[in-house]
């Protein structure tokens, strides 16, 4: 038995409330070392004549990466106390009890020991991760509004290009607004869209506008803020969420409170929202370059015109704070999409979500993290989180095929089991955006990859997104190229790939209870063949996904995907296709 490898943390993804009543517990072993898990529990103050009343409860094995296998139980502690220990058998038939205090002889003098269990004292309902319902039940479609369409062209800048007359250049305008996208939000309701992410709306001068002039104002070139209310009501009306991008990690260098500091520098009212070094702090001066790291301010990256803002100021935290909840209260927006979220503090998200929550308690918060979340997804700052590690991992199999299918499942296992579950139910999931090569073109413009790769993140836990276009097989390089104008004239959109996409959404839609919540059992891992198949099950409501990203068609049987009904017969999937049995 390798005990180095087994682990279990009270109090985290491996210990934690699901809801009022339930508790989840979760332990990791070598993979392959273990054959059995059992759970020792009970309350810690039930005692009778016979000793400490406690109940064995088998753990099932959930998960399994290249390292380790996951055990799993849910349990509902009547007094909602739990006291409890792991009895872990290994594949000769060894055994050892595991607790708080780590390893030991399992004997009944042990056991009988209060001290060597895991604690969680008590299971409070204000402590249980809850994310917003609604999120579950939604696909995302995001939007960089200066590319979607040009609704209203009197608010186009003057040096507007013509719609789509090129591809884009990092500082080109061709006009995109608000309007624009009130004109579309019927083509997005038969899409099958519940939900629009918007990237940054309000003013600034660069064409994403990540770098804000001012918070409280919509972007002129965008429209004004009667647009703004228009576009949510209108979207309100057909269904659809709307979500704005919020950039609290920085500000535009042509922002009052920047230009103020650059011009009264130590004297400047606002010197303390920012992480100054040294003055002055203009460009060219004191290290001042921009891209160089002997800036003497602290920035987004190494960019100049994006000072960091200092958000453990109090001064900061209020005009934030003002600007969060503002657009909650009056415009009755329903997410926040946080840019930059890693590098903000985290007293400061804690605030963040108290108060937009005393405005809107179901608001959705989704912080743009790349990596690792968990400290930011207790239930006390994001709901979910921008789910890189899962798109890469599809990416990197499905479309670049740099990593073989068992290197694909292990990276899906171990991320789903970072987290809550609760959480993954709501994790935001994609395979583009505006910070990334389009889907397409990152397949070299293979339709087949792109359905497969789309489908596969369809069948999983979480809530699907859509980069704009996608659905019509628009393609783009990384930014500025991901950032073409959307293409509208339907004689040049891949009308094909629309059909799949709405048919694609409206699969998710019917069975979304199932690919939320349902069990997930991988059958198939076939490296040689590049063969993947698993199944979600929820109740009595089955479906089963085979993926053949082989060159040659393949029968799979029914029995080898766990199909007891007409398991002799056999399915023909495709080249670099997919099939989906529903039972």
């Amino acid at each position: 038995m390798e005990k180095a490898a087994i682990y279990h943390q009270p109090f985290s993804s491996y210990a934690y409330g699901y809801d009022s009543q339930t508790l989840h517990i979760k332990i990791r072993s070598k993979r392959d070392d273990i054959q059995e898990v059992v759970l020792i529990a009970a309350d810690p103050y039930l005692h009778t004549e016979a000793g400490w009343a406690s109940e064995e409860t088998a753990l099932r094995k959930v998960a399994t990466t290249e390292e380790h296998d996951y055990w799993f139980v849910a349990i509902k502690p009547e007094q909602r106390r739990l006291q409890y220990g792991f009895v872990l058998t290994d594949t000769i038939g060894e055994d050892t009890f595991y607790g708080g205090r780590g390893f030991y002889e399992n004997t009944p003098e042990n056991r009988a020991i209060m001290d060597y269990y895991f604690k969680f004292p008590f299971l409070h309902e204000t402590e249980v991760f809850k994310a917003p319902e609604w999120v579950k039940e939604t696909i995302w479609y995001q939007i960089f509004p200066e590319r979607f369409d040009n609704g209203n062209p009197e608010l186009s800048p003057a040096n507007v290009l013509p719609w789509g007359s090129k591809d884009p250049g990092r500082d080109d305008f061709f006009g995109g607004d608000i309007a624009g996208i009130i004109n579309h939000l019927d083509y997005l309701a038969t899409l099958g869209i519940n939900g629009i992410y918007l990237t940054p709306v309000f003013e600034a001068s660069t064409n994403h506008k990540y770098d804000t002039l001012n918070y409280f104002e919509i972007d002129p070139h965008f429209g004004d803020k009667e647009t703004f209310r228009k576009l949510v009501q209108e979207a309100h009306k057909r269904g659809i969420k709307i979500m704005l991008d919020a950039v609290f990690n920085h500000i535009g260098d042509k922002s009052p409170e920047w230009q103020d500091v650059l011009k009264n520098g130590e004297k400047s009212k606002f010197v303390d929202w920012f992480h100054i070094h040294s003055f002055p702090v203009t460009p060219g001066e004191n290290g001042n370059i921009e891209g160089k790291n002997t800036l003497s301010f602290d920035t987004f990256a190494y960019t100049m015109n994006m000072p960091k803002l200092n958000t453990a100021n109090p001064e900061v935290q209020k005009y934030l704070l003002d600007i969060a909840t503002y657009w909650v209260r009056e415009f009755d927006i329903d997410g926040w999409r946080l840019d930059v979220a890693n590098e903000v503090d985290h007293a400061f998200w804690k605030q963040f979500n108290q108060a937009v929550r005393a405005e809107k308690e179901d608001i959705y918060i989704l912080g743009e993290i790349w990596h690792d979340s968990w400290l930011w997804l207790l239930g006390d700052e994001f709901d979910s989180v921008m789910n890189y590690p899962f798109t890469q991992t599809i990416i990197e199999n499905f479309v670049e095929e740099r990593i073989k299918p068992t290197k694909m499942v292990s990276g899906i296992s171990e991320q789903l089991m970072r987290y809550q579950e609760q959480v993954n139910h709501v994790m935001f999931n994609m395979l583009d955006s505006h910070d990334t090569a389009r889907l397409l073109t990152r397949c070299e413009g293979d339709k087949d990859k792109a359905k497969m790769a789309l489908a596969f993140m369809f069948a999983h836990t979480g809530s699907p997104c859509i980069y704009y276009g996608t659905e019509i097989g628009m393609d783009g390089a990384d930014d500025p190229l991901c950032r073409k104008c959307m293409e509208w004239d339907e004689t040049k959109q891949d009308q094909e790939m629309l059909t799949f996409m709405k048919k694609l959404i409206a699969f998710r839609k019917t069975n979304q209870k199932t690919l939320t919540y349902g069990d997930l059992v991988w059958h198939i891992v076939d490296d040689e063949n590049r063969i993947v198949a698993f199944s979600r099950t929820l109740d009595d409501k089955r479906l089963t996904f085979i993926f053949n990203q082989g060159s040659e068609a393949k029968t799979i049987q029914k029995a080898d995907v766990g199909v007891t009904k007409d398991a002799t017969q056999g399915i023909e999937v495709v080249a670099k296709s997919f099939a989906i049995l529903e039972d």
